[in-house]
C-alpha cells in the first residue's frame, strides 16, 4: 500500500501538525440567566450546574469567566409575572431591571461582548415571542414592538442585539430603528433559522416563557418558528436577513442542525452562530451523571463537532467548563 492514513495518527505530535479544527474559547458565548433582587443563586433543576443569577452575582460570574478567557456574553431575564402583559411594554420600560443591568455589566467590565435577547416572550402574558389576537401571532405589530425594544438595548449598552422571535422583516425594522437613533455600530445577531424543536425545555423552565395554557392562545409556536424537516427554509432566511442587514446569522439547536450549520456556512460570507440549546446539554449532563459518558471527554467532542460543522461561534452552556479544561482548572 502506498496511501497509509494511519501515519499521520501515529503519534499526538503528528495528529496535532494534521489537526483541521481547531476549537478555542474565543469561539464561545455563555449564556446567563438573570433575575431581579440581590444574593440569588437558584440551579435550574432541568439545567444542573447553571444558574439563575441576580446582577451582584451576574457581575461575579463575568468577572470569573473573564479570568478564564471568555468574553462573550448573551444575557436573559427571568421578569417576574406582574410586569408581563400582552404586548411585552416593559421590554423598553427604563425601569427594566435587565435594562439597568447591562448598564451595570457594560460599566464594569467595558471590554466584553454583551448580546441581548430580542422576542416578547419573557414580557408576554401569552408567553409567545410575538402578540396574540383572535388566536394568532400577528407579525407587523410585534416587529415594531422589536425595534423599540432594540434600541433601548443598544441604549443600555448591549453590543449585539438578539433577534430570537422569528418574525418576518424584524432585521431590517430593528437595523432603520437602531440607524434612525445614532447606534450604527451596534450589531445583530439574528436567530435565522430557529426551529421548532423539542429540546427548549430547561431554558423555559428557567425564563417559565413557554405558551399559557388558554384556548385562544396557540399552544406551540410552530406558525414562526421553523419545521424542524425543513433545510433548504434556512437558507431563505439566511438570504433576506443578510439583505436586511444582520451581522451574524444564527441556527437554532445546533447538535440536531448541524446540517443546516454547514450549509448556511457554505452559502453565506457572514459568521455562523450555532445555539447549544438547554435540552441538548442536559441529555449530555443526564448521560454523564449516570456514568454513561465520560464528561471531560464528550463535551469538548460535542462542542468541536458543531465547530466543525461550520459554526464560528457556538452559545453553550458548557463555556465555562470547557474555559476551565483549557485552562486546566476544571
Amino acid at each position: 500500500m502506498h496511501r497509509r492514513p494511519r501515519r499521520n495518527r501515529s503519534s499526538a505530535a503528528i495528529r496535532g501538525m494534521v489537526q483541521e479544527t481547531h476549537l478555542t474559547v474565543n469561539h464561545l458565548i455563555y449564556p446567563l440567566f438573570l433575575v431581579g433582587g440581590s444574593g440569588v443563586k437558584n440551579e435550574i433543576h432541568s439545567l444542573p450546574g447553571n444558574f439563575r443569577l441576580s446582577l451582584d452575582n451576574i457581575l461575579r460570574e463575568i468577572e470569573e469567566c473573564m479570568s478564564l478567557g471568555i468574553n462573550n456574553f448573551i444575557l436573559f431575564p427571568a421578569i417576574p409575572e406582574d410586569k408581563k402583559d400582552k404586548t411585552g411594554t416593559h421590554s423598553y420600560n427604563p425601569s427594566n431591571f435587565y435594562l439597568k443591568a447591562a448598564i451595570a455589566i457594560k460599566a464594569r467590565f467595558p471590554e466584553c461582548c454583551l448580546i441581548s435577547d430580542v422576542a416578547l416572550d419573557p414580557y408576554s402574558s401569552d408567553g409567545h415571542d410575538g402578540v396574540v389576537r383572535n388566536g394568532k401571532i400577528v407579525n407587523d405589530e410585534t416587529v415594531a414592538i422589536l425595534a423599540r425594544m432594540s434600541v433601548a438595548q443598544a441604549e443600555s449598552g448591549f453590543d449585539l442585539i438578539g433577534p430570537s422571535d422569528m418574525m418576518d422583516g424584524r432585521i431590517a425594522a430593528i437595523r432603520e430603528a437602531l440607524d434612525e437613533n445614532g447606534f450604527t455600530d451596534t450589531g445583530i445577531m439574528s436567530y435565522t433559522a430557529k426551529y421548532a424543536s423539542a429540546f427548549y425545555g430547561p431554558f423555559r423552565d428557567a425564563l417559565d416563557s413557554a405558551p399559557k395554557s388558554d384556548s385562544n392562545i396557540p399552544k406551540d409556536k410552530k406558525t414562526y418558528q421553523m419545521n424542524p424537516a425543513n433545510r433548504r427554509e434556512a437558507l431563505i432566511e439566511g438570504e433576506l436577513d443578510t439583505a436586511e442587514g444582520a451581522d451574524f446569522l444564527m441556527v437554532k439547536p445546533a447538535l440536531n442542525y448541524l446540517d443546516v450549520i454547514h450549509v448556511m456556512k457554505e452559502n453565506f460570507e457572514l459568521p455562523i452562530a450555532a445555539y447549544h440549546v438547554s435540552g441538548e446539554c442536559a441529555m449530555l449532563i443526564a448521560a454523564c451523571q449516570n456514568g454513561w459518558l465520560e464528561y471531560e471527554k464528550a463535551m469538548p467532542e460535542t462542542l468541536l463537532s458543531i465547530h466543525r460543522a461550520g459554526a464560528d461561534a457556538i452559545l453553550t452552556y458548557f463555556a465555562k467548563d470547557f474555559a476551565k479544561m483549557v485552562a486546566g482548572k476544571y
